[in-house]
């Protein structure tokens, strides 16, 4: 741990020597360097917030404009200014990561009337400060991360502390506010970061291009990648790259697409985010030096708060999550001391040489990269999501009547596709027999049998081509222009032709766009498709099935396992993203939802904490808390009347990414000890599916001091972890 002198105790205990020796206020003590702008820091913008009319945690929105059902409305629906979507980034943010229905928690367990004690307000949970937001580029003109830093008026320069909200998802930079919601609270600064990816695209068709404050420009406009102007509302946040020639050829060819950043970059973004956060670190200590920093006698600000001084905890969660535990293992500079994130995205080394272990059995396929689970979930889910054992899970019923009509049964063809190509065995001949074949290579391949419960509604949601595709073209540096493995991003029109995109929904993208489609009236498109250019999972193989694409899902599996150019390209780029399990001793919990099926637990928490138990052994001070009945999405848990059953099944998980920044923080400030690792069990609400009771606090225990014998997680033989069943 570091060894702390808060400022200002250190400023009169310099005074108390200088008095002693009979020295001057100058005397011979060496000044603090001035504050400047981190390097690489373009545009960088101060806000200030009275907390009334306008606020860092709701953009002025409150506990109730939040909840709200009825987004907040721009004057001008085509050209919505940045003020008004910053505050829409902020509402459809906060409302993607969390239950938002009181009967859930909101309100109650946590949302911004709910102090940092737990305890409840009856106020709007409004917080003053300012806002400090700035881009990273390299120099090249096309990195172009957001850092953003939220120093609320309760910060207290005697108690200095900052907590990390990398952007979740691919979402831009609010995508992680409700993290940044516990710092807040706390009087912490907040370091957030969009790590390289955002919502909003490159309308190739027109092209208009994203700036970083979400407004729009034409790219003639904005002189190239990066206008290096010195305003932040001068910088663009993505161009896709194309020459005015390619890109007259790609319109002609392919009309009304898009391109987005964290899909074509060229970039692979992830394999930085760990560096991102770093720097979002390092902008924040800026930003707290910059207001709260000692003065020489020239008025300018003094380097107060360092590492040294300024304690730090990196936090998120899904990618987000990623980031923080890839910034930890590669903090060269002790920024960083404790960790504390949720349904963390991290990518194992491909020997990491652990094993896990549930109860007494081993689990066959574990730590795998998410490219590789997700092209292998793309491959089975919608076949799957047909198994009759699948008929009572959450949209089961329902994806049927949707994905399997009469008139066009594309699950079912997918089921007898896969059978076609050997990728299902020729003894299951009904669709029933497949798809519960399906459903077990699922299993087999990592996926918990709690989580599978979750497949029909993934699949309906578009979840796993939609991450595949993503990732595939990231991390293979494709351009959008080579449309990889024949896939493009558009608008659709009801019987999936590509169509153009309404203008208002473009301007609105920021703000709404998760930056991975299907999002925001964007659609996954096959262009390949026998019938031509069509919303994939409309898709008509050459044979006339209506196979959900087959053909695309082996194409990106292909680039996981095969030996091709763009194979290996992606294969070595899913290296650059790997972690090593080092969390160089730093105090750290990661809490993770059993029944995860976008990041499954045998692929991701798992088997790191068992990597961290190898690599560091006696030193390692990671926690690993796995709760049970949650689940990746607790937004999805606030649409009971979309996915019935979310309600009654599944627990906040927020909540307990709560819990672990209390208890990190606690450790860090008091010398608490961390709770041990442990299966956390909680209790269901239970009742009518999408009218379940609401939520107390019995059902969300807190994780214990001294879990009892048949919870406690443990490894064993130094590299298998062991969790209870």
């Amino acid at each position: 741990m570091k060894h702390r002198i808060h400022p200002i105790a250190l400023a009169a205990l310099a005074a108390g020597v200088l008095s002693a020796c009979g020295g001057s206020s100058g005397g011979d003590k060496p000044e603090a360097p001035l504050n400047s702008v981190p390097a690489g820091v373009w545009g960088v913008q101060f806000r200030s917030y009275d907390g009334a009319a306008d606020d860092l945690l709701t953009a002025g929105l409150g506990k109730t404009g939040l909840q709200s059902v009825t987004p907040p409305a721009y004057t001008d629906p085509l050209n919505p200014t940045a003020v008004e979507l910053r505050r829409a980034a902020i509402y459809n943010s906060y409302r993607s990561l969390v239950d938002m229905t009181a009967a859930g928690g909101y309100g109650v367990l946590y949302g911004p009337n709910v102090a940092a004690d737990g305890s409840v307000g009856t106020g709007e949970g409004k917080i003053a400060g300012t806002e400090v937001v700035g881009v990273l580029d390299d120099g090249s003109g096309k990195q172009t991360v957001t850092l953003m830093a939220q120093v609320p008026s309760t910060f207290d320069p005697r108690n200095p502390c900052i907590v990390t909200a990398t952007s979740s998802g691919s979402r831009g930079v609010y995508g992680a506010i409700s993290t940044g919601e516990w710092g807040l609270k706390r009087g912490c600064a907040v370091a957030y970061t969009d790590k390289g990816t955002g919502g909003a695209p490159h309308d190739l068709q027109n092209d208009t291009v994203p700036m970083v404050d979400g407004t729009r420009k034409r790219a003639a406009d904005t002189g190239g990648h990066f206008a290096t102007g010195p305003h932040f509302w001068d910088l663009v946040s993505f161009n896709a790259g194309l020459s005015a020639a390619e890109l007259t050829a790609f319109n002609t060819a392919t009309p009304n697409r898009f391109a987005f950043k964290h899909a074509h970059s060229g970039r692979n973004p992830e394999k930085d985010w760990g560096q991102f956060t770093l720097a979002a670190v390092r902008f924040a200590l800026y930003a707290v030096n910059q207001q709260f920093g000692d003065v020489n006698d020239k008025g300018e600000r003094l380097v107060t708060f360092t590492p040294n001084n300024t304690l730090v905890i990196a936090s998120s969660v899904s990618n987000g999550g990623g980031a923080a535990i890839a910034a930890a293992e590669q903090d060269a500079d002790g920024l960083i001391d404790g960790v504390a994130v949720s349904e963390p995205a991290i990518e194992l080394p491909a020997n990491a040489g652990v094993a896990v272990q549930r109860g007494s059995a081993r689990v066959a396929t574990v730590g795998r990269n998410l490219i590789d689970f997700t092209t292998y979930a793309n491959l089975y889910q919608a076949c799957a999501s047909l198994a009759p054992s699948l008929a009572g899970a959450p949209f089961g019923a329902a994806f049927a009547g949707l994905y399997n009509l009469p008139a066009l049964p594309i699950a079912a063809s997918r089921c007898t596709a896969l059978r076609q190509e050997g990728l299902l065995s020729a003894a299951a001949s009904t669709t029933a027999q497949q798809a519960e074949e399906a459903l077990l290579r699922l299993r087999d391949y990592g996926w918990e049998p709690e989580s599978l419960a979750l497949t029909p509604s993934h699949a309906a949601f578009e979840i796993a081509p939609a991450v595949a595709v993503t990732f595939a073209n990231a991390l293979a540096r494709a351009r959008v222009s080579d449309h990889l493995c024949g896939f493009s991003f558009a608008a659709t029109a009801a019987d999936g032709s590509v169509t153009t995109l309404a203008p208002a929904a473009l301007a609105a993208m920021f703000a709404t766009g998760n930056g991975v489609p299907p999002s925001a009236g964007v659609n996954l498109v096959n262009n390949r498709a026998a019938q031509g250019p069509v919303r994939d999972f409309l898709s008509l193989a050459a044979n006339g099935l209506p196979d959900w694409n087959l053909d695309g899902a082996l194409c990106l599996r292909d680039l996981v396992t095969g030996s091709g150019a763009a194979a290996q390209r992606l294969q070595a780029g899913m290296r650059e993203t790997q972690r090593s399990g080092n969390l160089q001793g730093k105090p750290a919990i990661i809490v993770h939802g059993r029944d995860d099926a976008l990041l499954p637990v045998n692929h991701t928490s798992r088997p790191y904490y068992a990597l961290n138990k190898k690599v560091e052994g006696a030193a390692s001070k990671l926690s690993y808390l796995e709760v049970a009945n949650a689940q990746h999405f607790d937004g999805f848990i606030g649409l009971p009347a979309v996915l019935p059953g979310y309600d009654s099944r599944y627990v906040p998980l927020h909540v307990y990414l709560n819990h672990a920044l209390d208890a990190v923080y606690d450790h860090l400030k008091n010398g608490k000890p961390l709770p041990p690792s442990q299966v956390v069990r909680t209790v269901p609400r239970g009742g009518t599916a999408g009218q379940a009771p609401a939520i107390t606090a019995a059902n969300v225990p807190l994780p214990a001091a001294v879990p009892a014998a048949a919870d406690r997680i443990s490894v064993t033989g130094g590299d298998t972890v062991v969790i209870p069943d």
